[in-house]
């Protein structure tokens, strides 16, 4: 590292957890984001400040006025420009050093697939079931770790998959069939609540990269914003799980 970067990350190369080699770790470490929006804005900031080598923002929309209240990625000169391309600017201004690839386009399919094969870990900051499904069926096919996070109205969430085999996915803690697909667009977030989520997503994936720590695996962590109150619940691998055990479901 040169004289900038030790600079730069000097408080956080003071740690112990994380020191010099950590720092060396979050510098060769490439992350895709899901979504560049209210959990996806904080989270990439964080990111990108803390020294991420690369960084992959896929979001297919534009920026809105109504996303300005919690989407702290993007400004009022932004309205209507691609929320990744606004992403990359800002984040490019906090940090030069970080490479940032926007992807304007929804990743689905075999090109979702073929971008999580190349990234060392990926962060959910989507807002529909159906694009969390997809992203966790493609980190545990490639045995990639995930940080998901959700907030709506005034309770967020977050947990960790670390993809291994033995090891629960998001579809362990949720059954794909049975969701009602709520979006804070049509029921409305606080805006200090996506920050809340967004950060601690940043917080994981540095842990997680860095290896200090305790990551969120196995642990759902539920915050509700009106009482100030923090609850943890504990989960397994479900053995019904269509993505963790295919060949159960190959059989019936």
């Amino acid at each position: 590292m040169n004289d900038d970067e030790l600079l730069r990350y000097s408080k956080q190369i003071l740690l112990p957890r994380i020191g010099l080699d950590g720092q060396k770790r979050l510098r060769n470490s490439r992350v895709l984001i899901i979504g560049a929006g209210g959990l996806g804005s904080p989270l990439a900031l964080y990111l990108a400040a803390a020294g991420i080598g690369r960084l992959d923002i896929a979001d297919a929309d534009e920026v809105e006025l109504s996303n300005l209240q919690r989407q702290i990625l993007h400004a009022t000169p932004d309205l209507g420009r691609a929320k990744v391309n606004s992403a990359a600017e800002r984040l490019r201004e906090i940090n030069p050093l970080c490479e940032v690839n926007p992807i304007p386009r929804r990743l689905e399919g075999a090109g979702l697939d073929a971008r999580i094969a190349k990234v060392d870990l990926v962060c959910d900051a989507s807002d529909n079931f159906a694009t969390r499904f997809a992203v966790n069926a493609a980190c545990k096919a490639h045995r990639k770790p995930l940080v998901s996070g959700a907030a709506i109205r005034w309770e967020g969430q977050i947990s960790v998959f670390s993809g291994a085999p033995d090891a629960p996915c998001y579809q362990c803690l949720y059954p794909a069939d049975g969701h009602d697909d709520e979006r804070c667009a049509s029921n409305g977030v606080v805006a200090p609540l996506v920050g809340v989520i967004g950060a601690m997503q940043a917080l994981e994936a540095i842990k997680y990269l860095c290896t200090a720590g305790n990551p969120l695996e196995g642990r759902l962590l539920l915050f509700d914003a009106l009482p100030a109150e923090w609850r943890q619940l504990r989960f397994r691998q479900d053995p019904a799980c269509a993505i963790c055990h295919p060949e159960n479901h190959a059989k019936r």
